[in-house]
């Protein structure tokens, strides 16, 4: 072969070589600019934007918006005495708000002890994935029946959205360590979750009492979890000027 025949074999070659390369590389997925993240780090992001739950809702029927009480632990443990609840009031269990229930509520009033082709018991196994927020057993199943019951969700489904709505509420930080305290103003409290909380107004949230303690603070969600107002909530508010938030005995 001539060695003006090789050199142009040669170049057809290199030229044949690149063609092929530029096609592979265009057949494969074109990736974005922006650094790959974990739905975990995505839903993080969602959640600050947006102020979403992380994850979808179940959606609920039969009624209008939820109520999530959130129950001051110590001044229950107070208020009982003997009779409070072993296993939120036990020496040692540093519980502050806790969860009293998950409601389901209509604009006036609110269903209870629906009928339901749902267990009526809650598996002990079941409670016990909610010991860090609501850590009576007892409690658990007597809140399936009385309010679970009429959201027309499965006790799976109750539960994920009762855990949701607790991730949606952030507690102000004057207020996550059960430690005692002086007497305090409940407005004040109220104001304090307000502003811990975007999209939270003074309607939406409702703090109540008794003679002496706080006791909860309830906060009026949508069925997909969102801050809404509830009048007839607020108004069941406390009144008083001055009530006692206890810490742990």
């Amino acid at each position: 072969m001539q060695l003006g025949s090789l050199a142009r074999y040669a170049l057809f070659a290199a030229l044949l070589g690149v063609s092929v390369l530029t096609y592979l590389r265009e057949q494969q997925p074109r990736q974005s600019l922006a650094p790959a993240q974990t739905p975990e780090v995505i839903a993080a992001g969602e959640r600050q934007t947006t102020g979403a739950p992380a994850a979808s809702v179940p959606a609920g029927s039969g009624f209008d918006f939820y109520v999530l009480a959130l129950s001051w632990s110590p001044s229950y443990c107070a208020a009982e005495g003997s009779n409070a609840n072993r296993q939120q009031c036990s020496t040692g269990r540093p519980y502050g708000f806790v969860v009293h229930g998950l409601w389901p509520q209509y604009e006036q009033g609110y269903p209870q002890d629906c009928t339901t082709d749902e267990p009526r018991d809650v598996p002990f196994s079941q409670a016990r994935q909610l010991s860090d927020i609501m850590p009576s057993a007892g409690l658990v199943t007597y809140e399936w029946r009385k309010h679970g019951t009429c959201t027309g969700l499965t006790q799976k489904d109750y539960f994920s959205v009762m855990r949701q709505a607790v991730s949606r509420v952030a507690i102000p930080s004057a207020y996550n360590q059960p430690t005692q305290r002086a007497p305090v103003n409940p407005q004040l409290v109220e104001q304090a979750f307000v502003t811990a909380n975007p999209g939270m107004t003074r309607d939406a949230v409702s703090v109540t009492c008794d003679s002496t303690f706080l006791r909860e603070v309830r906060v009026c969600l949508t069925k997909d979890l969102q801050f809404r107002s509830c009048p007839e909530i607020d108004r069941s508010s406390c009144r008083r000027r001055s009530v006692d938030m206890p810490g742990t005995r």
